[in-house]
C-alpha cells in the first residue's frame, strides 16, 4: 500500500487547509473577525457622544438669544379713525305735551304709525270748552248788536245838531232884525222879547243835541270795548278748545305713545306721567348722536366722513359725516354735563358728536344702538409700520446701551450714582432695527405721523424695507442696544402683559 502523507499550509494563509483524502481537515479561526466588530461599534459610540455634546454646546449658546416677531417698513395707505358708540336719533322730534286737563276721548295714530303734517293725532273731552265757546259767540253778537244801535244813535244825533244849527242861523237872523226895528222903535217890546226868545231856545237846543251826540259817542265807545273783550275771550276760549285736539306738526313717524283711551292727561313738566301723549319724529334727517373719548376730540372736524353701524343691521355700513361737535364736556358714568355739577370730578370725559347718515333706510328706528367710526385724516403712499414696534427709552439708556454694544469701559462707580440730567431723563420713542448681517438690534429713534387701526406712519427715522422688532412686548420692554436676536415669525406670540 502506498504511504499516507499530511500537506501543511503556512499559517499566514488565508485560513484555507488543504487536505488529500479524507484524514486531513482544520475548523476556522473566529478571533479576528470578534475584535473589528468591537472597535466598530466603539467607533460609532464615540461619534455619537461627541455629536451630543456638539448638540448641547450650540443649544447651550442659543439658549440667551431671544426669539423676536419682526415686521418690515412698507409703504401703505392710511387712515386715522375716531370710534364712538351711541344710539340712532332724528334730526327732529317733538314731545307732543298735554296742553290742557281733560281725559283723552279718542286717539287716531298707533305707534310706529307714519303721520302727515296736519293729521289728528289725539282728541281730548271738549264739551264744557265748546259751550264756553259758543257762549262768548253769542255774547259777542249781543254786544256787536249794541255797538250798532249806539252808531245809529250817533247818526241821529249829527242829523239833529245839524238841525239845531240851521233853526239856531234862522232864529239869530230873526233875532238881529228884531233888536234893529226895537231900536228904532218900529216894533214893540213885545215882538222883540218873542224873537229874543226864540233865538235862546234855538241855542240851547243845539247845545243839548251836541252833549247828546258826545253821550252816544262815549257810549259806542264803551260799547265798542266790550265787544273787543268779547272777542279777545272768544279767542281765549277757542285757543282751550283747540288744545283739546291734537294734530301733527311734521311728517314723520310716532315713535312713542304711552297714553290709552279714556285716561286723564294733565299739564306738567316734561316726561311727567300725564303729560307727554306721544312722541313723532321726523326719519327723513338720521343722526347717530355718539360720544367720543376726550383724548379724541381735538382731532374730530365737521364735515369729516364716516362709517356707521348698527347692531340691529350688522351686515350693512352706512356712510355719513360729522355735523355737530358738542363743546360740554360729558361724565362718562352718569352722562351729566361738567357744567351741570358743582363738584369738579377726575372721572373719564366724552364729547358727543352728531354723524347724519347720508342715505338712511326706510326700517331704521330711533334708540338703535350704533357705533361711527368717523375718518380723521387720511394719506396714500406712507411708511408705515405695527403700533406695538413702537417703544420709549430715556436718553440715558440708550448713550449706556450704545456704550456698552461698542465695547466701552463701564462708568464709574461715581457717576452711576450720580442723578441724571434733564437730558437723560428724556424719553425717546423709536423701534429697534434688526441688521441684517449681525442679526444684532439697534433703537432708532422715530417720529410719527397719522395713525391707522393697527398701523402707524413714520415720517422720520426709517427708510422702506427695514426689519423692525415688533415682538412680544415682554421682550421689547428689556431688549437692549446690540442684542443679537432670532428671528421666529412663524407664529405671533402674545404678551401675558398685554
Amino acid at each position: 500500500m502506498p504511504d499516507t502523507h499530511t500537506l501543511d499550509f503556512p499559517a499566514s494563509d488565508t485560513g484555507h487547509q488543504a487536505s488529500v483524502g479524507s484524514t486531513y481537515s482544520t475548523a476556522p479561526e473566529k478571533k479576528p473577525r470578534n475584535n473589528t466588530k468591537k472597535k466598530v461599534i466603539i467607533a460609532v459610540a464615540v461619534l455619537v457622544v461627541l455629536a451630543a455634546l456638539v448638540g448641547l454646546s450650540v443649544r447651550s449658546s442659543q439658549s440667551n438669544i431671544p426669539s423676536v416677531t419682526t415686521s418690515k417698513s412698507i409703504r401703505e395707505d392710511l387712515s386715522s379713525v375716531v370710534t364712538g358708540s351711541g344710539e340712532i336719533k332724528a334730526k327732529t322730534y317733538v314731545n307732543v305735551g298735554a296742553q290742557g286737563f281733560g281725559k283723552i276721548t279718542k286717539l287716531y295714530v298707533k305707534e310706529g304709525e307714519t303721520v302727515k303734517k296736519g293729521q289728528k293725532l289725539a282728541q281730548l273731552e271738549n264739551v264744557q270748552s265748546t259751550a264756553d265757546v259758543n257762549a262768548q259767540r253769542a255774547g259777542i253778537e249781543t254786544a256787536q248788536m249794541d255797538l250798532d244801535a249806539a252808531n245809529a244813535a250817533i247818526e241821529t244825533s249829527v242829523a239833529d245838531i245839524a238841525r239845531g244849527k240851521a233853526d239856531l242861523e234862522q232864529k239869530t237872523l230873526d233875532y238881529n232884525r228884531a233888536k234893529q226895528l226895537y231900536s228904532s222903535q218900529l216894533i214893540s217890546k213885545s215882538d222883540f222879547d218873542v224873537k229874543k226868545a226864540a233865538y235862546d231856545v234855538a241855542a240851547a237846543t243845539l247845545k243839548e243835541s251836541e252833549a247828546k251826540l258826545a253821550q252816544m259817542k262815549a257810549q259806542r265807545a264803551s260799547t265798542s270795548g266790550r265787544v273787543t273783550q268779547a272777542n279777545a275771550t272768544l279767542h281765549k276760549l277757542t285757543d282751550i278748545l283747540g288744545k283739546t285736539e291734537y294734530v301733527a306738526p311734521f311728517d314723520g313717524i310716532v315713535t312713542n305713545l304711552p297714553v290709552r283711551e279714556g285716561e286723564t292727561v294733565v299739564v306738567g313738566i316734561q316726561n311727567s306721567p300725564g303729560s307727554t301723549l306721544m312722541t313723532l319724529a321726523d326719519m327723513s334727517v338720521v343722526t347717530a348722536e355718539v360720544r367720543v373719548d376726550e383724548t379724541d376730540i381735538v382731532n374730530v372736524k365737521l364735515g369729516e366722513p364716516a362709517d356707521v353701524t348698527i347692531d340691529a343691521m350688522p351686515d350693512e355700513v352706512f356712510k355719513g359725516h360729522v355735523t355737530e361737535i358738542g363743546d360740554q364736556a360729558l361724565v362718562r358714568s352718569s352722562g351729566v354735563a361738567t357744567s351741570q355739577t358743582t363738584a369738579g370730578t377726575q372721572e373719564a370725559k366724552d364729547f358727543k358728536v352728531v354723524v347724519t347718515v347720508d342715505n338712511p333706510p326706510a326700517n331704521l328706528r330711533p334708540g338703535f344702538s350704533t357705533t361711527a367710526k368717523i375718518t380723521t385724516a387720511s394719506k396714500t403712499g406712507v411708511l408705515g409700520i405695527p403700533i406695538q414696534a413702537l417703544t420709549v427709552r430715556t436718553q440715558g439708556e440708550i448713550d449706556a446701551q450704545r456704550a456698552a454694544a461698542a465695547g466701552k469701559k463701564k462708568v464709574s462707580q461715581a457717576a452711576q450714582t450720580a442723578p441724571p440730567d434733564a437730558k437723560s431723563k428724556k424719553e425717546v420713542q423709536g423701534v429697534f432695527v434688526v441688521d441684517k448681517s449681525t442679526r444684532k438690534v439697534d433703537f432708532k429713534p422715530v417720529e410719527t405721523g397719522i395713525q391707522g387701526a393697527t398701523d402707524v406712519e413714520i415720517t422720520k427715522g426709517l427708510t422702506e424695507g427695514q426689519e423692525i422688532v415688533t415682538g412680544s412686548y415682554k421682550i421689547l420692554r428689556t431688549l437692549k442696544i446690540g442684542t443679537k436676536v432670532k428671528v421666529d415669525n412663524s407664529v405671533a406670540k402674545k404678551d401675558d402683559n398685554s
